[in-house]
């Protein structure tokens, strides 16, 4: 049998049944009962023999018997010549294969005043002609619009998506401006997050949303930046790959335009704005990317017009005074924005978004949601453990709001007897004073009621013997009158006065 001298020892014991215990003593199956000694290092560093019971068994074997990755990375890994073809050379064409017939997908967000000719540099950009309206100034605020377009070149195909900034800059008030565009960034991200984090996910046919490129237009003015644009550049410069360029640069002359990137530059630094470099750590591109580096930001002409001149067809401005070129690199920088934006960098850029802003964003969220890497003791921290913690934290604030709410509702309930009773003791009072007042009031109406009783009788009892009286004289009178009328009769010649 092979041994080694390693502290880190696994022991190996023939059973008749052929199973491994995951343990400091790991069981093979046999018989006898004889142990061998396989040191965890090559275990998982390397491949290495070993004969017990006339069975050759290798590392391999007790790695797959214990579900350990084979492939390992460090400086113990040991590397193995080849005999012959295997095929794995061909994992890149494969890659590329792949990636061709998915397509790709790249976005680009446009910030710059209205009127500096973002839509007509992105049509010359890649040389066709996006659909859009020219925007006025009279918008109340800043809106982002955004177009997706399919484009397809040899056979690679190309989602493109085109975000601009329609009323940027044009308000009196610029001092919210930025915060619509953060917002968009912002969104863009909790869209992906929230894909990421589902339970079945489907990121393969997920349109990426996120901004992968910030061209941001400096309006030519040869003087300095405005507070604006440092103040949004800052704002993005977290988020999202910010790079700078000087919109309409023919509108300068061009001692004024160097002096103009020095200015700007100068105050980027100054700010401390970080806009987005273009990579060194690849030779193949390093040199290249250095010297364009230098160049920022890039002084661009955009236009679709095309004039021949000598014998080709080429995109120009033309002015009374003659024309300018939009592709001749004595003219502007177009032609190094084209190549450092799609050309050499734009995967860079994708995978700028993707593993720094995304995950900067992504770190900052799952913060706030409680998860995190490490313990209070810096020790590893598990999703389970995270998300265990959390619940329990949460259960626990969970029973403490109830057990608040249920105290608040009991004091409520208490407070509200309290009125009522208060509230009943004023309303038995109020009675009683209601009942008292009406037996008085009762009393004095039976009072009144008496006196007026008392008056109606001693006024019928007056009537009565008026009556009585007035009947009597009636009678006396009348006999009186028959009286004179038999007088007058008897004797007819009497006359009266």
């Amino acid at each position: 049998m092979h041994g080694w001298n390693c502290p880190h020892s696994y022991f190996i014991t023939r059973t008749s049944d052929y199973s491994i215990k995951t343990r400091n003593r790991c069981v093979l199956g046999g018989g006898g009962g004889r142990e061998s000694v396989v040191s965890a290092c090559d275990m998982k560093c390397g491949i290495t023999y070993f004969k017990t019971a006339g069975i050759v068994l290798s590392s391999l074997h007790v790695l797959a018997y214990l579900n350990l990755p084979i492939i390992c990375k460090g400086e113990g890994c040991r590397t193995v010549p080849l005999a012959g073809h295997v095929g794995f050379d061909s994992l890149p064409d494969q890659l590329v294969n792949q990636s061709i017939s998915q397509g790709f997908c790249f976005n680009i967000l446009c910030v710059g005043e209205t009127g500096l000719g973002k839509s007509t540099l992105m049509d010359t950009l890649f040389n066709t002609k996006f659909e859009g309206e020219p925007a006025t100034h009279t918008q109340p605020g800043v809106q982002l619009q955004s177009n997706t377009y399919d484009l397809q070149e040899s056979n690679v195909g190309l989602k493109l998506t085109i975000v601009s900034t329609v009323g940027f800059g044009d308000q009196i008030n610029k001092e919210d401006s930025y915060r619509p565009i953060v917002e968009f960034i912002d969104a863009q991200f909790e869209a992906y997050l929230q894909e990421e984090l589902k339970i079945r996910r489907l990121l393969h046919n997920y349109h990426d949303s996120r901004i992968h490129a910030c061209l941001y237009f400096i309006a030519p003015t040869g003087h300095s930046l405005k507070s604006l644009d440092l103040v949004t550049m800052k704002k993005l410069d977290s988020k999202v790959n910010v790079i700078p360029i000087i919109a309409k640069s023919d509108a300068i002359s061009k001692s004024e335009l160097t002096k103009f990137k020095i200015k700007i530059t100068s105050e980027l630094v100054s700010n401390g704005v970080q806009i987005y470099q273009f990579p060194m750590d690849d030779e193949a591109v390093a040199e290249v990317n250095g010297t364009m580096n230098a160049h920022l930001p890039f002084a661009v002409i955009g236009s679709t017009e095309e004039l021949k001149i000598g014998n080709k067809m080429v995109k120009v401005r033309q002015y009374p005074w003659g024309t300018v070129q939009v592709e001749n690199e004595a003219h502007c920088d177009f032609v190094k924005l084209r190549e450092m934006l799609i050309r050499v960098n734009m995967e860079d850029l994708r995978e700028q978004t993707h593993s720094r802003h995304y995950e900067l964003y992504r770190r900052c969220k799952l913060e706030e949601m409680g998860f995190k890497d490490t313990d209070p003791d810096s020790k590893p921290f598990s999703l389970q453990e995270t998300y265990e913690a959390k619940r329990n934290e949460f259960l626990g604030e969970l029973q403490k709001k109830e057990e608040e709410m249920r105290q608040m509702f009991v004091q409520r309930v208490k407070e509200k007897e309290a009125e009522l009773k208060e509230a009943e003791k004023e309303l038995h009072e109020k009675f009683d004073r209601l009942k008292k007042l009406h037996q008085d009031e009762k009393k004095k109406l039976e009072d009144k009621k008496k006196s007026l009783d008392d008056e109606v009788n001693a006024f019928k009892q007056r009537k009565t013997a008026a009556e009585l009286l007035q009947s009597q004289g009636s009678q006396a009178g009348g006999s009186q009158t028959l009286k004179r009328d038999k007088e007058k009769k008897n004797n007819p010649w009497l006359c009266t006065e």
